[in-house]
């Protein structure tokens, strides 16, 4: 089954309206921390139960990530889109009528819900929706508007509670998810499902045969890899340039605007790359090496500070350059009507390796060793390469062949 050339005029309604999507799940994860010392005033709780407001909506959403990715292709990602989406907003706003914290947890879970539906649906239609020789831009595209709505989550949070205090403040910003919402009933129509195999065509294997096949793992091992190592990095990269290089508090938190400016522009450029060339794995590995080369020479050039930002800028660009043919090769290898559950799955990941890094490489700095972290990141890169090659050979010799979702 295949479906005809998606007209190229609509692809920019769709992206306008799955990135919209996208960047609301990623601001209204870091609008929270700007809350903090409100609602540490207001309820009385200490820093580490206001953390884990942070660590409960992301946990919920890679818990669930990967069942919501099997509803997806099962029912369609339309639904669930519009109904995660809501579910976010709502749940945000809500957080300005509480009376007690253990009420705002609860919000908190309720959006890491709703946040779980994005990535199975944003890629399910995505696949569904853009022609496959502009894939790469759009997948691109998705990326960088998650990255603009981390950056944008803490300071437009800082300007609404100062114009409007903290609880009219976060319920300004839930509600503004609701325009969105009726932006993607609106247009539901563009947004087209992938194409779903017909009955023939397919084999016996479970969705969560195909969820433990070896190319799945390695790819969810690949993910889970980059994701340590750029979690390592924003960690610790300010701490680790003072340390190191007796860098300013200032100078080493521009490096690491740089660094995180870097990776949101080379997201941009791997789109083009992705769309230029068939041999994604080569582009992943090239861009990749690259990269831990400048971590490397980051701490190894010792020239200025200039010298030091430009080169993190560096690393950061070609490592975000990495990211769209990487997403492009697990697309790639998922089976057709099965994009839901494999992004789903694999990026899971993400928000899992996020978590393991911080703290063993505070503890480096704790024992006085600054000077393993930009050398660690750049190895855990390395070392993610070889998932990801293994992925993508698993995936061709032994291409796995699943049962349709009905």
């Amino acid at each position: 089954m295949t479906q005809p050339a998606v007209p190229p005029g609509s692809d920019a309604r769709v992206i306008a309206l799955i990135g919209t999507g996208h960047f609301l799940s990623h601001f209204y994860v870091l609008c929270l921390p700007p809350l903090f010392l409100a609602w540490g005033d207001e309820f009385g709780v200490s820093f580490a139960a206001l953390g884990l407001s942070v660590a409960l909506m992301s946990g919920v959403t890679a818990v669930l990530q990967t069942p919501v990715g099997f509803l997806v292709d099962r029912h369609g990602a339309r639904p669930f889109l519009v109904g995660g989406t809501l579910l976010m907003a709502l749940s945000i706003a809500a957080m300005g009528f509480v009376t007690d914290y253990w009420q705002i947890l609860l919000l908190c879970a309720l959006s890491g819900v709703g946040n779980s539906v994005i990535h199975p649906a944003d890629y399910a239609i995505l696949a569904g929706s853009i022609d496959k020789s502009r894939m790469g831009r759009a997948f691109a595209l998705h990326t960088f508007t998650g990255n603009l709505g981390f950056a944008s989550g803490p300071p437009v949070m800082a300007l609404l509670m100062t114009l409007l205090g903290w609880r009219w403040g976060v319920i300004a910003a839930g509600l503004a998810g609701l325009p969105v919402v009726l932006a993607i009933l609106w247009q539901s129509r563009i947004l087209r499902e992938q194409v779903r195999p017909a009955a023939a065509a397919t084999g016996g294997v479970s969705g969560m045969e195909l969820l433990t096949s070896r190319p799945m793992l390695l790819f969810f091992g690949f993910f889970l890899l980059s994701a340590m190592a750029g979690a390592g990095l924003q960690a610790w990269l300010i701490t680790a340039l003072h340390q190191l290089h007796g860098m300013e508090i200032a100078t080493a938190s521009l490096a690491l605007t740089m660094y995180m400016a870097g990776a949101t522009g080379g997201v941009l450029a791997g789109g083009w790359i992705a769309d230029n060339t068939r041999r994604h794995l080569p582009a992943v590995v090239a861009l990749t090496c690259i990269a831990a080369v400048f971590v490397l020479l980051t701490e190894w050039l010792r020239i200025s500070d200039s010298v030091t930002i430009a080169t993190i800028f560096l690393g950061g660009a070609f490592l975000g350059a990495s990211r769209t043919p990487r997403d492009i090769m697990v697309k790639d290898a998922a089976p057709p009507g099965q994009i839901g559950k494999v992004f789903g799955f694999v990026s899971s990941g993400l928000p899992l390796g996020q978590a393991i890094t911080p703290m063993p490489f505070g503890a480096l700095i704790d024992w006085g060793r600054p000077d393993l972290i930009l050398p660690l990141s750049a190895a855990i890169m390395m070392a993610s390469l070889l998932f990801a090659g293994g992925g993508r050979a698993a995936g061709t010799m032994a291409p796995v062949r699943v049962q349709p979702a009905e």
